[in-house]
């Protein structure tokens, strides 16, 4: 019989998050030092472009199948794995630097495996809230979550800066098994409750069948194949600048840890107060001109840290902060958009096909990035995104259905006759 929430079980979950936060900060300093390092050694774009391609493949690949596993495995036995492993690895990094054998595939191949390990820890911490935290109180700690880990993202680079100023990077490594030990410690003095779904005999459609209903269901909403296809090229002319910033800072701006920590800071505190805005804002008018014009604005800044002056960092900072409390907020509209006008019965479906075209594109986005910038230069690839990022929102509005979004009509969709047969005996179980 499933366990309902208690203000023990709550109270429980207050600790495993605060430790499971600071595993968080250790992770991110380690991730910050990798990417230093590799920027530094190689100075190599192409190799910056690798090491983020192999960060974010798993989380394409193994995400989906972790979600599957944390709802059939025990969620606590999962995350002390993962923290335990990722620990190990980074135990190993320090060993490798210790011995000052450091060959740049090894560190590859360890980066990708932390990010498998991430893959599995995300959707399983996320999956632990609501068996542990009463109803009512589910909106206000997911809220305090979303602020810790914005916290976080915004002190850890400038940590990392201050510990690669201070210590040799070998020993940095050592940080990662402190906050790990730190994250443990919650995991033995706490009940995290599991139970199984039980399985079912219902015949269920294939992968296939859900993802060409979902494209009828997209091709049916006049503009939203266009609004999902504006996201994708989104995320595809904006992994440039994810790639290079380490190479923009040192290497063409003769920059310091420190430099590129403060920009990653600057965006991270955009990033809140946008959400806050959000947050506070009750409804949003005109939500696909938000979304469009939103990120016109996104890469007006951005385009301005590309033609800053040779280390003008103070201009860099405002740039990034400015361009990333739009981000936020084109985020919400987006989703808003999405959640309000397709039938409720048929989001899952679309969401899907969204969340896999968004994702399918960011690994090959990053991956061509280092070619690209060695055959056309790394500030003409910045800027070239940042213009492309300006200007094809004007395009989607005059050559596409994309602005009639703000005026949805509901469709009429018409799904294959098994599905709604089997739709029909999901809702009667």
């Amino acid at each position: 019989m499933e366990e309902l929430p208690t203000k023990k079980s709550f109270r429980h979950y207050l600790y495993f998050m605060a430790g499971q936060e600071f595993s968080l900060l250790g992770s991110g300093i380690i991730g910050f030092v990798i990417t230093w390092w590799i920027t530094i050694e190689t100075q190599s774009v192409l190799f910056l472009s690798i090491a983020t391609f192999l960060m974010i493949l798993p989380q394409v690949i193994v995400t989906p199948f972790a979600g599957v596993l944390s709802d059939r495995l025990n969620r606590k036995t999962i995350i002390f794995t993962v923290d335990s492993l990722q620990a190990v690895l980074t135990f190993g990094l320090f060993l490798i630097f210790l011995t000052g054998f450091t060959p740049i595939w090894v560190i590859l191949i360890i980066h990708t495996m932390r990010s498998i390990l991430f893959s599995f820890q995300v959707p399983t911490f996320h999956a632990i809230l609501p068996s542990m935290v009463p109803k009512d109180k589910i909106s206000r700690v997911n809220g305090a979550n979303f602020l810790f880990s914005g916290l976080i993202f915004m002190v850890g680079p400038i940590l990392s800066a201050l510990l690669l100023a201070l210590f040799p990077i070998t020993y940095i490594f050592l940080i990662d098994v402190v906050t790990f030990l730190i994250a443990v410690v919650p995991l033995f003095l706490i009940k995290i409750p599991f139970n199984a779904k039980e399985t079912r005999a219902i015949e269920k459609t294939s992968f296939m069948r859900e993802f060409k209903d979902g494209f009828k269901i997209v091709k049916a909403i006049p503009g939203l194949l266009s609004m999902i296809i504006f996201a994708m090229i989104f995320n595809f002319i904006f992994r440039p600048f994810g790639v290079l910033w380490p190479y923009f800072i040192n290497i063409i701006h003769d920059g310091s840890a420190f430099h590129l920590a403060f920009l990653f800071g600057s965006i991270q505190i955009g990033n809140v107060i946008g959400s806050l805005i959000t947050s506070i804002k009750k409804e949003w008018k005109s939500k696909i001109k938000i979304n469009l014009v939103g990120e016109m604005v996104f890469f007006t800044f951005y385009l301005l840290i590309v033609v800053a002056p040779y280390q003008n960092f103070y201009l860099m900072i405002i740039g990034g902060f400015l361009g990333s409390i739009i981000f936020p907020i084109t985020v919400s509209t987006y989703l808003t958009i999405l959640q309000t006008v397709v039938p409720s019965d048929k989001i899952g479906r679309v969401m899907s096909i969204d969340h896999t075209i968004s994702m399918a594109i960011a690994p090959i986005g990053a991956l061509i990035v280092g070619p690209l910038a060695g055959a056309i230069g790394v500030v003409n690839l910045l800027l070239a995104s940042a213009i492309i990022g300006i200007v094809y929102p004007i395009i989607l509005w005059f050559f596409t259905e994309i602005r009639y979004l703000d005026h949805p009509q509901e469709p009429e969709i018409e799904l294959e006759p098994t599905q709604k047969v089997i739709e029909l005996e999901t809702k009667e179980i």
